[in-house]
């Protein structure tokens, strides 16, 4: 027992969410290299030994997808023996939820998003990492409005409850929905209305403030 080898890698992984084409996306890239050579995975790489973590998580991602300077939250700690083919790699992932059109991604043959219900073969075991960055976004859900990171800065209570159904991945009842949703804190009804082609434009929303309420969160912006 006290002759075991005792070595290990550290690498992270980013997941980043967005609506994109009425449905929520995950941005992938595919790998050039084996293991897993040609398959989609999330943005990952490997932790230098002159940087920490959140230094990490944002060279791979603007390394892997020319993205930076969004907020990346520390989803969770993945060790399972098994989870790389040939060696023993243990990964910090990261995920963020943007508004599609604060993300500058240039999608190639190599960079692309994927619908999260509707993915293609992963590498590692990056379709459990999606699914428990999803399963966090969702217990979010009854503690804040965390959808709102993907909606547009002024939005309708439609286009929030899509959102929210997007996220659940079943549809709400629209009165039920209004009801809880308009006594959320810092939710501010504006005095202006979308641009429709309907005889009634729907009324616009704005939020001022938002608290996460989670002591698990750890945000990180490049810079910091």
């Amino acid at each position: 027992m006290f002759n075991e080898i005792k070595t290990h890698e550290i690498t992270v992984d980013i997941v980043i969410l967005t609506i994109k084409q009425d449905a929520l996306q995950v941005l992938l890239v595919k790998r050039a290299n084996e293991p897993f050579k040609d398959k989609w995975a999330i943005p990952g790489g490997y932790v230098r030994m002159s940087e920490n973590l959140d230094e990490a998580a944002m060279r791979v991602l603007k390394e892997k997808t020319n993205v930076e300077n969004i907020y990346l939250e520390q989803l969770y700690t993945f060790g399972d023996p098994l989870r790389h083919p040939v060696s023993r790699v243990i990964t910090c992932a990261y995920f963020a939820l943007i508004r599609y059109e604060d993300i500058n991604v240039e999608t190639t043959d190599e960079v692309a998003w994927h619908k999260v219900f509707d993915l293609p073969p992963l590498a590692f075991d990056h379709k459990e990492i999606i699914e428990y960055s999803l399963k966090r976004t969702r217990e979010r859900l009854e503690m804040c409005p965390v959808a709102y990171q993907l909606l547009n800065k002024k939005f309708t209570l439609t286009e929030m409850q899509k959102a929210y159904e997007m996220i659940m991945e079943r549809k709400l009842d629209k009165r039920n929905f209004r009801k809880k949703v308009v006594t959320t804190e810092g939710l501010r009804e504006l005095n202006e209305f979308s641009k429709s082609t309907s005889k009634r434009p729907a009324r616009l929303y704005t939020f001022d403030t938002i608290r996460l309420n989670s002591k698990r969160a750890h945000f990180i912006k490049k810079g910091e």
